[in-house]
């Protein structure tokens, strides 16, 4: 991909307190490396958001906008970054849920690693898809009607998942690729 494949392209980075890092800074810069806008949403207030990085707390990362002023509309697709305390934050804040749904009603492209996914099903949006996750999401997702596969990325029409950090190359690739076309 050139670096800038996705120039005009505006990606959503929903997160909150406790999302691992990596999953979050990373994918972030590959984005912008391709030429996107990544704007960082965050629920309530803060002007930063602390992150996790792998078993202690992270770097601090600025909020670029609050979910409650941030519109499905106003961008191209969607990244939700894993961690465990992010998304079961984030998988209890009906404003969070209506975001996420809000993508998926528009057909527009939503990516998720590791314990991201959990955001989905509150979201209604595993049912019948397959998809990747942290090995230990496996059965809720499966539960939630989900066909879960162990692979580094998996794209299900517009649903991208992948499984842990070490998958953020590809999870980030395909992200691109899916934007770029």
């Amino acid at each position: 991909m050139s670096p800038s494949s996705l120039k005009g392209r505006k990606i959503a980075m929903l997160a909150t307190d406790g999302f691992e890092q990596s999953e979050l800074t990373e994918p972030k810069r590959l984005l912008e490396q391709a030429g996107a806008e990544v704007v960082v949403i965050a629920p309530g207030d803060h002007s930063q958001i602390t992150g996790w990085n792998v078993r202690n707390w992270g770097d601090k990362v600025e909020v670029d906008q609050p979910l409650a002023r941030a519109k499905a509309d106003e961008f191209d697709a969607l990244v939700l970054p894993g961690g465990v305390m992010n998304p079961d934050k984030l998988r209890q804040i009906p404003e969070a849920i209506a975001f996420v749904q809000a993508f998926s009603r528009s057909d527009k492209p939503i990516a998720a690693i590791c314990h991201g996914p959990w955001t989905l099903i509150d979201a209604g949006l595993v049912k019948g898809r397959k998809l990747t996750s942290w090995p230990s999401l496996r059965k809720d997702l499966e539960n939630a009607g989900a066909e879960w596969v162990d692979e580094e990325v998996v794209a299900d029409g517009r649903l991208i998942t992948s499984r842990k950090p070490d998958d953020i190359p590809a999870f980030s690739s395909a992200v691109i690729e899916l934007l770029a076309a």
